[in-house]
């Protein structure tokens, strides 16, 4: 019965489905993040053991919240930024944005990083400064 109910909501309701879409969307965003993020072993699980496997799994999971957590933070810092500067950004739209992505993520090579000049790049509040940009909305 749930599924008739669901399934007859679906198919007359256009604005149902496309909240349906966009959530499956963001679904599918956060795999594409993970596999990505998975491909240094090239997708693959490469532990013998279960308590390998499982450790892979869990520092997998702790990798996609770290990018996930850096990208919400620096999203709102920029729509604060941007807010400040007089655009127009509606909560709606926000609300359809996904912070699973990997542009922002070097995946291969060696990071050198200076973290005495990082430090000093840092703002009061902690962060680094934005990358301003006028082609952003």
């Amino acid at each position: 019965m749930r599924r008739t109910i669901y399934a007859a909501r679906y198919l007359s309701d256009p604005a149902y489905r496309r909240k349906i879409s966009r959530q499956l969307n963001k679904g599918e965003s956060l795999h594409a993040l993970k596999r990505d993020l998975l491909y240094a072993h090239e997708g693959t699980v490469r532990a013998r053991h279960l308590e390998q496997q499982t450790e892979q799994a869990w520092c997998l999971t702790l990798v996609t919240n770290a990018v996930i957590t850096w990208t919400t933070e620096y999203y709102g810092l920029a729509v604060e930024s941007m807010r400040a500067a007089g655009r127009r950004i509606d909560d709606e739209v926000l609300a359809r944005i996904s912070p699973a992505h990997s542009e922002n993520v070097n995946f291969f090579g060696a990071i050198d990083v200076d973290i005495e000049g990082e430090l000093a790049q840092l703002g009061p509040t902690g962060y680094r400064p934005l990358r301003v940009r006028d082609t952003l909305f």
